[in-house]
Order: structure tokens, then C-alpha cells, then sequence
């Protein structure tokens, strides 16, 4: 069972808009567990189109996921590298990583299965291949295995923070620091279990370097290295400095209208070792045209809201 309270900010939303942005699953899948009465407020059974309340809770019971089978599907991708053991990609923003409840197609695990045939295996028949996940609307390089051994091999680089990941991100705000580090840690919201904040219970470290690269007056466009990889990391950290990303829907300002679908922040570059020959690679994925859209938005953005 999942409960939520909603927040004065969230008054007047639609119920199946607020859940979509707070549950794993399409926004069809959602409405179906509406239409079938999974869905209660306050005291009633929940409509799609209901208009919510602040302080009004929201349960949401799951049904168990039942046994699927994850096909093959002929979905172009950009493809930076391959090998007889690892696939470099260029993932496009509003890709789904891997399929999950009510979403099991059009993934990039969808993808990948009829491009390479076979994955490794060690996260299972829903996340074949996957080493590291990017949120469905971050764009850019990401690494996946076709075998177990070089699944182990990246994997362990990612544990030991030997793999090098750069992100461009655009913020709010201008940011008077040239570079820093964000150093506070990152588990569970309190209150929405769907996000994560900066917390020091049931919580673990979380680091972020960061340098301007550019500045707009109003949004600054930063460059972002993790040493480690919490889930949300760069999002929560700079809305917990007070610069959220630019057009993020679960951490920054709900009412954006920057050219862009999701939160500007695109995966740049990725640096490792090969798992099986141990040369040295370098991976950097071209800055989309939607963000290309965002900095020059933010360029002129003085004189759009004059």
C-alpha cells in the first residue's frame, strides 16, 4: 500500500496527473488502477479526473505484477560503442531504462534485446544488461553488458566510483561559485516515498562535484561529476542548495516553460576501464537539441519575461 498526503502546492491537480509523477508505471497503467478501485481519497474511491485538496491522503494499493515476458522490439537508438561484451548508448530523453508495472515496452531493455539478442542475466528478465539506470527524462551515455562477466566488471567500477560520469545540468538561480561540492546524504523522502531528500536518518553519502560552466543571469548551466550514485543525486542535491533543476517535475517549480520535456540534465560523458581487456575509455554523448533549446532560452530569458 502506498499513501500520500497532498501538498498546498498541489492543489487542483488532476488524481491521475499527481500519481503519474509519483508511481513506477504509465500514466494508462495508473488510470487503470484508478478504474479498478485501487485508488482511494479520503474517504472515496478515486476518479482519474478528481481535483485534489491540500491535507487530503491518497492510498494506492498495488496489485502483485504478474509474470512477463520482455520482447525484443525494433526501437532505433543511438549507439556510441559496441562490442562482443559491452553496448554504449546515447539514451534519448522520455526512454524508459527498463520495463516495469504497466510499462513493458518501448523501453531501451526493449531496445537493446533486438539489437544485441542477448544481455547478461544478472539483474534478472527485467533488467538484463543494466549496470546503471538514467531517469526517464535524462538523456544521454549509458553503459549496459551482454555477458555476466563484463556486467561484474562494470558494476564494480561503478561501486568503487573508478567509473567517471559528467552531467550538464541547467539550474535555477545563479549560482556565485565557480566549483564546490554538494556533500549531504540522500535516502527516502519522509512524507513521499516516490522521492528522495537530503536526510541523515536511513540515509547514505552522497557527493557531488559541480563547476559553471556558463551563466545566464537568472539559470546557471553547471557541469556535475558524482563520486557516488544515489538515485535522483544531482536533482536533490541542488534543490537542497536552493537551484533545482531547470523544468524538474518532482524537485524544482511546477510551472516552467523552458522548451523541454523533464528536467534539463543530460548524462555527457562516461570514463572506464573495459571489464575484460582493461583499456581505458572515453564515452561522450552530443548535447541534445531540446537542451541546446533550454540554454539559449535561458540566454535570452531577461528579455522573454520582460
Amino acid at each position: 500500500m502506498e499513501q500520500f498526503i497532498v501538498a498546498p502546492e498541489q492543489e487542483g491537480m488532476r488524481l491521475d496527473v499527481y500519481l503519474t509523477e509519483r508511481i513506477e508505471g504509465s500514466r494508462s497503467f495508473i488510470q487503470s488502477l484508478i478504474k479498478d478501485g485501487h485508488v482511494q481519497v479520503g474517504e472515496k474511491q478515486g476518479k482519474a479526473n478528481m481535483r485534489l485538496t491540500p491535507g487530503f491522503e491518497i492510498s494506492v494499493e498495488i496489485p502483485e505484477p504478474h509474470s512477463v515476458e520482455i520482447l525484443p522490439e525494433d526501437i532505433p537508438l543511438d549507439y556510441l560503442y559496441e562490442d562482443s561484451h559491452i553496448v554504449i548508448v546515447n539514451k534519448p530523453r522520455g526512454m524508459v531504462v527498463h520495463p516495469a508495472l504497466g510499462n513493458y515496452s518501448g523501453t531501451l531493455v526493449n531496445a537493446l534485446l533486438f539489437h544485441c539478442k542477448d544481455l547478461s542475466g544478472i539483474n534478472g528478465e527485467i533488467r538484463p544488461g543494466i549496470v546503471h539506470r538514467l531517469d526517464k527524462d535524462t538523456s544521454g551515455v549509458m553503459m549496459a553488458a551482454k555477458d555476466d562477466q563484463a556486467h561484474v566488471g562494470l558494476a564494480e567500477q561503478v561501486k568503487e566510483h573508478s567509473a567517471k560520469r559528467t552531467y550538464w545540468a541547467i539550474v535555477q538561480g545563479n549560482i556565485v561559485e565557480e566549483k564546490g561540492t554538494i556533500n549531504a546524504p540522500i535516502g527516502r523522502h519522509p512524507k513521499d516515498r516516490m522521492k528522495m531528500a537530503v536526510v541523515f536518518e536511513n540515509s547514505k553519502e552522497a557527493i557531488t562535484h559541480f563547476t559553471v560552466l556558463e551563466r545566464y543571469g537568472s539559470h546557471t548551466l553547471v557541469e556535475c561529476v558524482l563520486e557516488t550514485g544515489r538515485t535522483h543525486q544531482i536533482r536533490v542535491h541542488f534543490a537542497h542548495i536552493g537551484h533545482p533543476v531547470v523544468n524538474d517535475p518532482f524537485y524544482g517549480y511546477r510551472k516552467m516553460d523552458f522548451p523541454i520535456n523533464g528536467q534539463a540534465l543530460h548524462s555527457k560523458t562516461l570514463d572506464i576501464k573495459h571489464p575484460i581487456t582493461g583499456e581505458s575509455m572515453h564515452f561522450e554523448a552530443p548535447v541534445p537539441q531540446d537542451f541546446q533549446d533550454c540554454m539559449e532560452y535561458a540566454k535570452n530569458y531577461h528579455l522573454i519575461k520582460k
